[in-house]
């Protein structure tokens, strides 16, 4: 038997408030602090739990420059109609666009940093595969 589990992506902050207000914001959720003030948690109601910890070293991550590997980022599923959306509302919460490459075309994959430097993206959402009807 397998206990049920769940998981939350903890992201380092200088001020994990701060951090945590903005990513409540960009999914519409809230902010919810415990025992200690040092952990505060973001919690949606379409799945989302990200949870925020105070580091009082940290420092911002320097990707995509390649002297620093990226080590994990969060990838935003959207609709491809709502990716210009997606993108004002995350930079008029606070994001920084990060150019990653020099892509042509239509991009189906925005890059982005938090307002404390941790890397995210929106990426278009795969349409559900086509069921054939059963004989």
């Amino acid at each position: 038997m397998t206990v049920e589990k769940t998981s939350v992506l903890v992201l380092d902050a200088a001020e994990p408030m701060e951090l945590a207000e903005f990513y409540a914001g960009l999914f519409g959720a809230e902010v919810r602090v415990g025992s200690d003030p040092d952990f505060v948690e973001v919690i949606g109601h379409s799945g989302v739990h990200l949870a925020m910890r105070r580091d009082h070293g940290y420092a911002p991550p320097s990707w995509p420059r390649p002297e620093d590997s990226q080590q994990a980022h969060l990838r935003i599923l959207v609709a491809r109609d709502d990716l210009d959306a997606a993108e004002r509302e995350a930079v008029g919460l606070g994001a920084r666009p990060v150019d990653s490459s020099n892509r042509g075309g239509p991009q189906e994959e925005r890059v982005f940093s938090d307002p404390a430097g941790h890397s995210f993206s929106f990426s278009v959402s795969p349409a559900p595969a086509k069921t054939e009807p059963r004989l």
